[in-house]
């Protein structure tokens, strides 16, 4: 499986964008995917996920109310749209994929990753 995460960019605070991630593989209706990021000088941390069976999904405190996870089976893509961003939002986000189908919050549960994209909110 191949993730190929896009849709960063600068944004001011208070803006919005929305990250895809296209996958390839024809199981991917059946994956558990997951956006997580990494900051600057930090270790990367859950952001959001998404499971297979029913569109549960799972989001980090600190972007509950702003973000939303959503994904389109058909196009074999996973989205992020984020609402209300902040300057601490700044990372490079990663799209993740596990077999198992669960939206997971631990990154050591995920099997594949994409390659990043990064997003940076001025204030």
């Amino acid at each position: 499986v191949q993730l190929q995460a896009s849709g960063g960019g600068l944004v001011q605070a208070g803006g919005s964008l929305r990250l895809s991630c296209a996958a390839s593989g024809r199981a991917f209706s059946r994956y558990g995917m997951g956006w997580f990021r990494q900051a600057p000088g930090k270790e990367r941390e859950f952001v959001a996920a998404i499971n297979w069976r029913d569109a549960n999904t799972n989001y980090v405190d600190s972007v509950k109310g702003r973000f939303t996870i959503s994904r389109d089976n058909a196009k074999n893509t996973v989205y992020l749209q984020m609402n209300s961003l902040k300057p601490e939002d700044t990372a490079v986000y990663y799209c993740a994929a596990n077999r198992w189908g669960p939206g997971y919050v631990d990154q050591d549960q995920y099997d594949y990753w994409g390659q990043g994209t990064l997003v940076t909110v001025s204030s």
